[in-house]
């Protein structure tokens, strides 16, 4: 019996995909969040996730739908329907959670899923992961779905050739870092989040989350143009980085965004102190190619767990705090 085709139109959103995915060249954490986007909406699911095996581990990179707010959340191989697939090398699909004994029944109920379909990622000879999707209905994918899920695995596999080429570590750290600046990406960023809160709980710990961002990059792109923006970016980064700690993690989120998790700190003035000192680092003179540019950036603060013990209500604290310290820069330039 012949398996039911991805329609004309279908396949032609893969090519088009195919075409976003080239010109996004090795940002290969890039092409993952457009991949688990487009995997949603091409088989009408509720969410969609591209788990990467580490160790005994599966790791969520890219997330889109029902999934965001698992970025970076780890769980165990051993038990679940991804790391099944991880060995048997095979598609899978679970129709119900209910009557399934390969799934986490449990964790299912949790999150509201009843069906998922999940696609191994092969690179070279080893199978690095999946692309999951998922949904909260009974039965929800048909063999059409598999066949695209199937077509659009492939794409991440040429991206993550073409990004990697040989080694499986530098895989890893293109799907873990910004191409532009070399700091963490999104996805890094909430797995140390998640880790560092976990353990800060556990030991009764203080973690700090800054939010920056930078002040004026559109000015400068209008000016300048791209070339310079970007400069500016690599720029910032690189003093945020200069003055870090090596136990911090900087990240590069969005275009001109960033996060720093300070694990082990004090109190909330000694932070504060910090944020002084970076926000004075920052704002050094700065050239591109002979000419003056601004360099400056808005720092919110959120403190675990006194702000919070939500790794949610801590990202909004820390951005309602950012979004204040861009309100008074601004009236104080006025």
């Amino acid at each position: 019996m012949e398996h039911p085709q991805p329609s004309p139109a279908i396949l032609m959103e893969i090519i088009r995909i195919q075409t976003e995915i080239a010109k996004a060249g090795v940002d290969l954490g890039g092409v993952m969040e457009m991949v688990t986007l487009q995997a949603q909406r091409l088989t009408g699911a509720a969410g969609a996730v591209i788990e990467f095996a580490e160790e005994d581990e599966m790791v969520y990179r890219a997330v889109a739908g029902i999934a965001t707010e698992q970025l970076g959340l780890r769980i165990q191989r051993t038990g679940s329907l991804s790391g099944l697939c991880v060995e048997k090398r095979e598609i899978l699909r679970c129709e119900d959670s209910e009557l399934d004994e390969r799934v986490d029944r449990n964790a299912c109920r949790r999150v509201g899923l009843r069906s998922m379909l999940v696609v191994p990622l092969n690179y070279l000879d080893t199978t690095v992961g999946v692309l999951k999707v998922v949904s909260d209905k009974v039965n929800a994918f048909s063999a059409a779905d598999i066949q695209v899920l199937g077509l659009m695995s492939e794409l991440i596999a040429a991206a993550m050739f073409h990004a990697a080429k040989l080694e499986t570590n530098k895989l890893y750290y293109r799907a873990t870092h910004d191409e532009l600046t070399g700091l963490a990406n999104r996805a890094l960023f909430f797995d140390r989040l998640r880790q560092c809160l976990a353990r800060a709980e556990r030991h009764t710990e203080r973690v700090a989350i800054l939010n920056l961002d930078m002040d004026g990059l559109k000015p400068i792109n209008d000016r300048y143009g791209h070339r310079a923006g970007d400069a500016a970016i690599k720029e910032l980064a690189t003093r945020i980085h200069s003055i870090s700690r090596q136990s911090d993690t900087v990240a590069r989120v969005g275009g001109d965004e960033f996060y720093i998790i300070l694990s082990r700190v004090d109190d909330r003035d000694g932070v504060e102190r910090q944020c002084h000192r970076l926000a004075s680092h920052i704002s050094q003179p700065f050239h591109f190619e002979a000419t003056p540019l601004p360099l400056a950036a808005s720092i919110g603060l959120a403190l675990f767990p006194d702000d919070g013990t939500k790794l949610t209500d801590l990202l909004e604290k820390a951005d309602q705090a950012m979004y204040e310290a861009k309100r008074k820069r601004k009236e104080a330039s006025d």
